[in-house]
């Protein structure tokens, strides 16, 4: 069996920036298995599976541990691959998702996600939490990661956390962020659990962060910077209850899957 791989640079302008994910388009769903072991072995924080489906896509996400409900950056990926070379026509893609659906739309080389908005909201701190950020917080709110607020860019550029503790945290993982110097808002974004310690940058985090620096800031639309290795800008911006993230992405690699048999 052969499955195509792409590997896309989200949120990146260029090669070597934004974040790296696989996409493998499928004909049809084969076992789950298979699917965990692919991503295992592509060994990115994401893998995004797309099987055509009533004339959209069904689209999966797996880190190297597990399957997850929501993934910005390899959504753009994958609806960049679907646009760049598998022929897909116009310019929005809607796509079915663990997350319900979502859509995707191009225009003058961005693409825009439109996602689910989660408001996080203040809540009890785990032990666990601040001892592996090694530092206070201004405040730490909840909403499907913990998000916890510095004071300002360079607090969360020397952050230097301790993933040990942040194993055993109930949360999908930890968001950290503060005012920009030259965006409205930066970010770091940490999963261990996934094993993925520090996500490069991540399209779902945002769907947390863009509301919660929109009532802050007191405006809808935001410019925001993840300080990973491999930094990422994006575009955010709240419409009711759900946000628009906006970004670039550039191909990195095409090649193909050699699988002697399908089962797991």
């Amino acid at each position: 069996m052969e499955i195509p791989l792409y590997q896309v640079d989200a949120f990146a302008s260029q090669v070597f920036e934004g974040n790296p994910a696989a996409v493998c388009p499928l004909p049809h769903w084969p076992d789950d298995t298979l699917l965990a072991r692919i991503a295992n072995e592509n060994n990115l924080s994401e893998t995004a599976f797309v099987v055509p489906v009533n004339g959209g896509y069904h689209l999966r996400w797996f880190t190297p541990a597990e399957e997850v409900e929501l993934c910005g950056h390899a959504t753009l990926a994958a609806a960049h691959v679907l646009f760049n070379h598998l022929g897909h026509e116009g310019n929005d893609i809607a796509f079915q998702t663990l997350s319900g659906v979502l859509t995707v739309t191009r225009s003058n080389g961005m693409y825009t996600l439109d996602f689910p908005a989660t408001v996080p909201n203040p809540t009890e701190v785990p032990a666990a939490l601040i001892a592996g950020l090694g530092t206070g917080a201004e405040a730490v709110l909840a909403g499907f990661d913990y998000v916890a607020v510095l004071k300002d860019e360079a607090s969360v550029k020397a952050l230097t956390p301790d993933f040990t503790p942040w194993h055993s945290l109930p949360l999908r993982g930890v968001l950290v962020t503060a005012p920009g110097d030259e965006v409205d808002f930066v970010s770091r974004c940490f999963f261990p659990r996934l094993k993925v310690d520090e996500d490069p940058v991540t399209g779902s985090a945002h769907c947390e962060l863009a509301p919660y620096w929109a009532k802050r800031l007191n405006k809808t639309r935001l410019t925001a910077r993840q300080l990973s290795s491999r930094p990422g800008s994006l575009v955010c911006e709240l419409v009711g209850d759900r946000v628009r993230i906006s970004g670039q992405a550039v191909d990195y690699l095409k090649g193909t899957i050699q699988l002697p048999e399908v089962n797991g």
